[in-house]
């Protein structure tokens, strides 16, 4: 029974069968009758060839019983949009429209999710003309909400793993829709169920293409923890186009268009409760990072780039806690707890190591904050109230123990949380 509930929720191999009854002639015998053009009624399938539908789209042996390497397939996670029905197509309706909104509840944590779904949209936006835009109200083409087991669309979600989400196609009312099964572990990163892979899915659906056989495409309908970058398929491509003409953008660039995505506070530049977690200059470029997101302000560009900091470094699926660019290497250094990554461009050289190797003792367990000072080749580490000189040119630490930061910056009266070092002088936010 357990399995059979499985392949009813998770695959529709059977669909509602309601039989109506024949008619009759006076002597009791049946009524010969003709299907109508609309008759909607149909044989019931037989479980063994719903099994062999499922078998084939997954490019499995058809044997119609199950197999081992069948209950393999039915117990992945998968999106919630069943294609049992129909196998020989990869794209269903489309928008009438070009412009598409987007929005959801207003009691989703903003900063969780605006970025990952921002950033999923726009992996679409870069292979088709269209352009999304945030919509505050509740009457958006697509509407993305977190719900729980039963949710008023008759498709109610199973708790952690199993289905993850589903999507209805382009319409009015539900259609276009996006539900996430909240009981999920959902992360920006590589453990559990990453929001962002499993977003672009769905809203694929929201677009009006259906699941893939490809095991590269991203509309697979079994998860799979993807790379970040070129994330959407030469197939995926092909089909969006299909449906929609190819891109017209110019720049394949992400840029915001329809005001920001930061989160509120960050609107307000004079809200005294806005911080970071860490702010580095990176060349001309200024990087800002809070929780495990990550903002790209261009000295000479209105533009911000944005996402979740596995987009831009794929290595690096934490936050951030202090970080600091040494020009005379074209070097940036990330820091989380006790260890740090060396990062060139966008790669990451090597294993993370400890900062131990910096000179650090063994009871300091986290950098607050850290800026590198080019005109003397040192970097300041922050540590809680107090503060410690690395020289970068010997790779050694100046002091065997830290300075009062008080003492040396008398302005400063509590712990800094981000700092940098631009156009000669210091910049820091303290809590």
């Amino acid at each position: 029974m357990q399995v059979l509930l499985c392949l009813v929720c998770a695959f529709g191999l059977f669909g509602q069968y309601h039989p109506a009854p024949l008619p009759l002639e006076d002597d009791g015998s049946v009524h010969p009758t003709r299907p109508a053009q609309n008759d909607l009624r149909r044989s019931r399938p037989s479980f063994s060839s719903k099994l062999k539908d499922m078998q084939n789209f997954f490019g499995l042996n058809r044997t119609g019983t199950l197999n081992p390497d069948t209950l393999a397939v039915m117990r992945t996670p998968r999106c919630g949009v069943s294609d049992v029905e129909d196998y020989s197509h990869r794209r269903g309706n489309r928008w009438k429209k070009s412009i598409i909104t987007y929005g959801y509840t207003s009691d989703l944590p903003v900063n969780t999710v605006d970025a990952l779904f921002a950033s999923a949209l726009d992996a679409w936006a870069k292979a088709s003309p269209l352009t999304f835009q945030r919509s505050y109200s509740h009457q958006a083409d697509i509407m993305v909400e977190f719900v729980g087991n039963e949710h008023g669309d008759s498709f109610p979600f199973d708790g952690p793993d199993g289905t993850l989400a589903h999507a209805f196609g382009p319409g009015e009312g539900i259609g276009g829709d996006v539900h996430f099964d909240e009981a999920e572990a959902w992360t920006a990163g590589f453990k559990g169920f990453n929001l962002y892979v499993v977003a672009a899915h769905e809203f694929g659906h929201a677009l009006g293409l259906k699941h893939s056989q490809n095991p590269n495409s991203v509309m697979y309908p079994t998860y799979k923890n993807r790379k970040r970058h070129n994330l959407l398929s030469s197939e995926d491509i092909m089909n969006i186009n299909t449906l929609y003409g190819k891109t017209n953008h110019v720049s394949q660039s992400i840029t915001v268009k329809f005001g920001s995505y930061f989160p509120v506070s960050f609107k307000d530049t004079c809200n005294p409760d806005l911080t970071f977690d860490a702010v580095t200059t990176v060349g001309e470029a200024i990087f800002f990072f809070r929780d495990k997101y990550l903002w790209i302000k261009h000295n000479n560009q209105n533009d911000i780039k944005e996402g979740p900091i596995s987009n831009f470094m794929p290595k690096i699926d934490c936050q951030i806690d202090a970080a600091y660019w040494v020009p005379q290497r074209s070097t940036a250094y990330l820091f989380n707890g006790t260890i740090f990554w060396t990062v060139k461009g966008s790669q990451v050289k090597g294993r993370p190591k400890n900062i131990s190797s910096l000179g650090f003792p063994s009871w300091v367990q986290q950098i607050d904050a850290a800026v590198h000072i080019h005109k003397t080749v040192h970097t300041l580490f922050f540590t809680q109230h107090q503060y410690w000189r690395y020289n970068e040119h010997n790779k050694t630490m100046n002091d065997s123990s830290p300075r009062n930061i008080t003492d040396d910056f008398p302005e400063i009266n509590g712990p800094i949380s981000a700092a940098i070092y631009k156009d000669g002088r210091y910049q820091s936010d303290y809590n």
